[in-house]
Parts: C-alpha cells; structure tokens; sequence
C-alpha cells in the first residue's frame, strides 16, 4: 500500500499576501482559493513537479501560529539554477550551502549536500536541496 504526502498546512497571519508570495514569487500554481463563509477561506498551492501542495488560509489551522513551520523543504536538480531563480522573483534566499559529506560526488558534487534557504512573509522557513539523480 502506498501512503501519500498530498497536503501541508501552512500557517500565515496574511492569506492574500501569502498566496502572492507563493504563487508570484515562488511560482506555485494555484490550484484553488475556495470561500466557506466569512471565517474558512482555503487556498491550495502546487510547488512546480510536486505531487504535494500546501494549503495556506483563514480557519484552516487555529493552533498552528503563523509562522510556525519549520523544515519544509523542496527538491530540485539544481541548486544554483534555483537560487537564481528566486533572487531573480525577489526572494531573499541564503547563498549555496554545503551541508555534510556527498555519499555519492558523483555526478555532481552538490547532489544530497547543496541547500539554500528562505523564509515566507510570516517566517514560515523552507529549505531547497538539490538532488539531480536518485540512487
């Protein structure tokens, strides 16, 4: 049987600030920014190739305070394509950082050890590390 990560709440004090960051910045795709009354408001994002999102909204998490999320992280083939990428869309990223020993330098010296880091508006904090090949 397989178990699926598809959703993670992300707790933010803004949601239209939020969703702006997410979708302008980071380049998620909104996949929908549904209303239940004055008090639920639920908007799901899509990072770019992954098959989890993250919701982001009013009502959704009222014990989570904004900006408590620690640890998320994203995975991509390369880590200074991605960080120009989001210096480039206004995101205030760390420099390249190489974080342990490679198991395997091979075929790039980056895969499992190259991290960048940023946070969102609330201080939600994300890492991004590179891995272009799965062993």
């Amino acid at each position: 049987m397989n178990w699926t990560l598809e959703v993670v709440i992300v707790p933010v004090s803004d949601v239209d600030r939020a969703k702006a960051f997410y979708a302008d910045q980071l380049g998620f795709a909104v996949d929908h920014d549904t209303r239940a009354g004055d008090e639920v408001r639920i908007v799901q994002l899509t990072p770019p190739g992954s098959g989890c999102s993250i919701v982001i909204g009013k009502g959704v998490a009222p014990d989570m305070p904004p900006g408590s999320l620690q640890g998320l992280q994203l995975v991509v083939s390369d880590i200074h394509k991605a960080r120009a990428q989001l210096v480039e869309r206004g995101v205030e990223v760390s420099e390249v950082q190489v974080l342990g020993e490679n198991p395997r330098p091979v075929p790039n010296a980056l895969d499992n050890v190259g991290f960048v880091f940023f946070s969102d508006p609330d201080g939600n904090r994300w890492g991004v590390q590179q891995i272009s090949t799965r062993g």
